[in-house]
Formats: C-alpha cells, sequence, structure tokens
C-alpha cells in the first residue's frame, strides 16, 4: 500500500512528541528526520514492510497525536506509533535515591524512552560514531544515506526527507566508498558484517534484551557501548547504560558526588538502580549536567588524502 494512511492517538499522559522523537535524530542535518518550527516532526524509515514517510503532530490542546503516513510501510509506521513516543516505557520502580535525581525527574515527570523496534535503523549510525567526534559522525551518517538512502515516499521526498540504505545496498558498497564517506575500514566492515544478518537481528525484538545484548555483542566490532545505544532507540530497554561512552561516566560522577567516575566506578555506583540504570545518566542530560570541559582538543581521524574535519572532542570510545 502507497497511499496515505492516518491516525489520532490519545496517550494518557502530555506526550512531548518533538523530545521523543529527537532521541532518535543524529544530529542537526540529520537527513531522515525534519522538524518543524510548529513542532510536527517528519520521519523517513525502513520498516519490515518497506519504507515509509511517517508525519507526526502533536495537538496538546486536545491531549492527541495526529498521524499520517505514506508507502508501503506507512501501516506499520503507524501500528508502531505509540511505542515510538513511549507507550511502553514504564517509570516504576524507579527511586531517585539522589536531590539532583529527583529534582530532574520533578522537571521532567512525562519524559519517556521511545522504542522503534528497528535494529538495523539504530545499528548503522551507532557503528559510524564509533570512536569519531560527533561532527564526524554525523557527517559520515550524512554522506552514507545521500549517497546510498533513498528519498522517502509521497510528499517525503518533497522535504528532501531520505531513508537509511536497505541492507542489500549496504553489503554492496566497496571499500574505496566508504573512505570517501570518512568511515574507516573497521567500521566499514562491522556495518557490513551487520547488514548480512540484518534478518536475524530485526528478529531481536522478539527476545529478552539480556539475549538481545548477547547476539549484539557475538558481532564482530560491536561492544558494550554499541549494544547499550541500540537496545535504548530500537528497545527502549532503560537497563542499558552507554559504557565507554568518552562523557558518560564522568559526567555523571561529577554530577552526583563531585567526582568523575571511570566505566567501573560507575557500573558500581548504577547497581542499585538495575534494571533501570539507563535512567540515571538518562537524568542528568535532562538536568544539563556535565563536568567542565577542559584541555586540548583531540582531531578526528582522516581516511583521504588532504581530507579535514573540524576539530571536537570524540564523543564515544566503542
Amino acid at each position: 500500500m502507497s497511499g496515505e494512511l492516518a491516525r489520532v492517538w490519545r496517550p494518557d499522559w502530555p506526550c512531548a512528541v518533538r523530545a521523543t522523537l529527537g532521541q532518535h535524530r543524529r544530529g542537526g542535518g540529520d537527513p531522515t528526520m525534519r522538524v518543524e518550527p510548529t513542532g510536527r516532526v517528519w520521519r523517513g524509515t525502513r520498516t519490515p514492510e518497506g519504507p515509509a514517510t511517517l508525519l507526526v503532530e502533536p495537538r496538546a490542546a486536545v491531549g492527541e497525536v495526529h498521524a499520517r503516513a505514506w508507502g508501503p510501510g506507512a501501516g506499520w509506521a503507524l501500528d508502531q506509533l505509540p511505542d515510538l513516543l513511549g507507550h511502553s516505557d514504564d517509570w516504576s520502580g524507579f527511586e531517585p535515591r539522589h536531590p539532583v535525581l529527583a529534582d530532574a525527574r520533578r522537571r521532567h515527570p512525562h519524559a519517556r524512552l521511545g522504542r522503534s523496534g528497528l535494529v538495523m535503523e539504530a545499528l548503522v549510525p551507532t557503528i559510524i560514531e564509533q570512536k569519531v567526534t560527533g561532527q564526524e559522525a554525523f557527517a559520515g551518517f550524512r554522506m552514507l544515506v545521500h549517497r546510498f538512502g533513498e528519498r522517502a515516499p509521497g510528499p517525503g521526498a518533497d522535504r528532501r526527507l531520505w531513508v537509511q540504505p536497505a541492507p542489500d545496498v549496504l553489503r554492496a558498497i566497496p571499500s574505496w566508498e566508504w573512505l570517501r564517506l570518512h568511515i574507516d575500514p573497521a567500521r566499514s566492515r562491522t556495518i557490513v558484517t551487520a547488514a548480512r544478518v540484518a534478518g536475524s537481528l530485526e528478529r531481536l525484538s522478539q527476545v529478552s534484551v539480556e539475549e538481545a545484548d548477547r547476539r549484539l555483542r557475538s558481532l564482530p566490532g560491536l561492544g558494550v557501548w554499541t549494544s547499550a545505544e541500540v537496545r535504548q532507540h530500537a528497545f527502549g530497554d532503560p537497563d542499558a547504560v552507554s559504557f565507554g561512552d568518552y562523557h558518560v561516566a564522568k559526567d555523571v560522577g561529577w554530577a552526583l558526588t563531585g567526582t568523575p567516575f571511570d566505566d567501573a566506578q560507575l557500573e558500581e555506583f548504577l547497581e542499585p538502580w538495575r534494571p533501570q540504570r539507563g535512567r540515571v545518566p538518562a537524568l542528568v542530560a535532562m538536568a544539563g549536567l556535565h563536568r567542565p570541559r577542559r584541555g586540548p582538543r583531540m582531531a578526528p581521524r582522516t581516511h583521504l588524502p588532504g581530507g579535514s574535519v573540524a576539530v571536537r572532542r570524540p564523543r564515544r570510545l566503542g
């Protein structure tokens, strides 16, 4: 089905559409998402039934969310809408245990973790973000989508909205093309390897998050950090913590104890919040708290002769 489909959904809480969908955005220039000043959000996505354009419009005054979708995956995208906006996220049982966390939760009482249900959609940009600066990662993702993706169906094309490349397309990209995208061989090999088993990866939504974590990390090039990022986006896993991130452990430690943590210290500190450990760094981020940024900046790697990227600290370590 390629015509327009529509849905009106009434959540039982004040749903922050823009903020929740923003969890899936890869930088301000993400070609698969467009945010209008009115608060409407356009999303280009590849569903199990094919590509789709999804338009989500909050109607806060009447407590509704209006959505329209186009393309072969339109029906799937509309069916998934409540989960994408956090309907299945359950904060019950989470105790802030710290004044900073309690205050952040009080200021953001309706924050929800959305889940897309799409593993490859989360995995490809996450792999690109491994061990490089955020600016370089977002630029590489944009180039990949523009070079090998496809225009989103229906009115999405008129809004310059794109859909990520399909797994069979990713598998066929030659090595020199990856280098032109400033994606080094280690990361491109990981993406191609994942694309070869994309069908199995998409079925991870049918197993426990613990088993999904194990299977993700069984693939070469996928570690703890990558698995956590994918589980957050695809499954809305509240226990997923991005250990190995350049900033997370340091910022949580600084915000909650006054002393930056390393990963081992963060893991020990978060243990009382299991199975919702991921909410602690999320609340720290919502509060806008991070340690002072000092020290020399690190230049990202370049993969082409004469290539250059603006110098910024790396956001991810692996």
